[in-house]
């Protein structure tokens, strides 16, 4: 990569604007933030999907997952400082408030039963904590099928 910064800064701006606006930003979006053309930004992209800091839409420039948040609609929602986001599954669902550094109230649904589950994160811990989460692939395991896992 021919801008290790540029890189970097991109990502950054790819997290907070997730933070800022709950949606991830379009790649001519950065390309403008960034005054680089849509190809350089593509490019940027590209090399952080190759470097798991975020994951494309296979075969696209479209943002799907920048952990902990999900551009999709998922079973796992997060409202928290007025907005709506979306978590790519349990565990991120916990992270979004961690990301944040602020309370929330997340809604999921229980993955073998579909029967919804609410929690509620104040002051850096689950309130409601007797619930536990099921990981149904280990972690080295989860790049086989991001979507899935």
């Amino acid at each position: 990569m021919k801008d290790e910064n540029m890189l970097w800064q991109i990502r950054r701006f790819v997290y907070q604007h997730f933070a800022d606006i709950a949606r991830a930003p379009r790649v001519d979006e950065t390309a403008s933030r960034f005054k680089i053309s849509v190809n350089d930004a593509g490019a940027f992209y590209t090399e952080l999907n190759n470097r798991h800091a975020f994951f494309l839409e296979p075969n696209t420039l479209d943002i799907r997952m920048a952990f902990p948040f999900s551009a999709a609609p998922t079973d796992f929602t997060v409202q928290a400082n007025g907005k709506t986001y979306f978590a790519n599954c349990a565990w991120d669902m916990l992270g979004i408030p961690t990301a944040l550094h602020c309370d929330a109230l997340i809604d999921a649904k229980f993955s073998e039963s579909n029967e919804p589950v609410q929690l509620e994160v104040k002051e850096g811990k689950v309130t409601n904590g007797e619930l536990l989460i099921h990981f149904p692939l280990p972690f080295t395991r989860w790049y086989d099928d991001l979507v899935f896992t």
